[in-house]
């Protein structure tokens, strides 16, 4: 192929100038760059990130910009995200911090929700009180998040994970590991909890009482972040959208949601009331500012995680996004203008 002569370039663009309006004018389409992939976003069952799901349902994400992909666990959104088969996931702060410290470079976009009650240790049968638990099996994912409640449940309790027999269990084996007997006591959240509730399981400890330590929020790879600017932007308005659309009728919204979570779309209803959604203006005030919200948040809980073993000693620093702005945690350009 013969590369143009220099002086023959500004006859070329004049040229596409009086093209493109003609092209316009008479239907046909002009050459434009064909898309680069879509946006890659995990996602397992749990309340705040359905409302995703329903940005697409509702038409609200286009284009074929983003692609919502269901998993399982978040761990499983999290070996994704190190392999480079995702580009952001539905995450706790927790766990954000947890795949930071790790070397995993997670940027928060949005604060999608604030645990209120719809994370719990529940209690069999024969374990009516937090004391009851000592010398019982307690189900627990291995995860940050699951650590975290534990740790404040058992803390509330006077006991430590020697008091206890811990069975570690994924969250998608946790109703089936209850219903045949395997565990005591288990901590989990919704779905699995109203499920669990509905045979008889009872609420020794929830997220209600310990305020702004379950954080979920939408976490993209920051090396990620150039390519999909567009997308993030998208996926961030869409969120903002469907959440406004939960608020204005979430008896409507709720039979979209349903399938995924597994529970009857009033019950839906009732579980959204166990988490708090902070609206446009509230994640400005998570995400932005010269002290961020959500950065002190962090910091606290990244603290909290280091004193219970939960990050390596002297990488609370870098997880929390101390070190400066190359390093940091929260971007809050991706949120709506308007």
């Amino acid at each position: 192929m013969r590369t143009p002569a220099p002086a023959s370039l500004p006859r070329r663009r004049a040229l596409r100038a009086l093209l493109l309006p003609a092209l316009a004018a008479s239907g046909l389409p002009a050459c434009t760059p064909a898309p680069g992939p879509p946006l890659r976003i995990g996602a397992h069952p749990w309340l705040g990130y359905e409302l995703m799901f329903l940005a697409r349902d509702r038409q609200h994400l286009r284009n074929g910009q983003v692609r919502l992909i269901e998993l399982p666990t978040a761990s499983a959104s999290l070996r994704a995200l190190s392999a480079g088969t995702l580009e952001g996931a539905g995450l706790t702060l927790d766990e954000v911090l947890s795949a930071r410290a790790r070397g995993l470079p997670l940027r928060v976009v949005a604060v999608v929700d604030v645990s209120n009650g719809a994370d719990v240790l529940l209690g069999g049968p024969a374990v009516g009180t937090l004391a009851a638990l000592k010398g019982r099996r307690i189900g627990v994912e291995q995860s940050a998040t699951g650590a975290l409640m534990l740790d404040a449940a058992l803390t509330r309790a006077g006991l430590t994970t020697a008091d206890v027999r811990l069975v570690p269990l994924a969250f998608n084996e946790q109703a089936q590991a209850w219903q045949s007997g395997r565990v005591d006591a288990l901590v989990t959240f919704e779905p699995v909890r109203s499920l669990l509730l509905a045979l008889g399981a009872r609420v020794l400890f929830s997220s209600a009482e310990v305020p702004g330590l379950i954080v979920d929020v939408l976490a993209v790879r920051a090396d990620a972040l150039p390519a999909h600017t567009s997308a993030v932007r998208a996926l961030v308005a869409g969120l903002v959208r469907a959440q406004a659309d939960w608020l204005r009728d979430p008896t409507a919204a709720a039979p979209l949601m349903a399938p995924r979570l597994r529970l009857p779309a009033a019950e839906v209803v009732q579980a959204f009331k166990l988490i708090d959604l902070p609206d446009l203006a509230a994640n400005r005030q998570w995400l932005g500012g010269e002290h961020p919200a959500l950065q002190a948040n962090a910091e606290r809980l990244a603290a909290l995680m280091q004193r219970a073993a939960l990050l390596a000693p002297g990488s609370a620093a870098s997880a929390a996004g101390s070190g400066g702005a190359a390093d940091r945690l929260v971007d809050p350009k991706f949120l709506p203008l308007g």
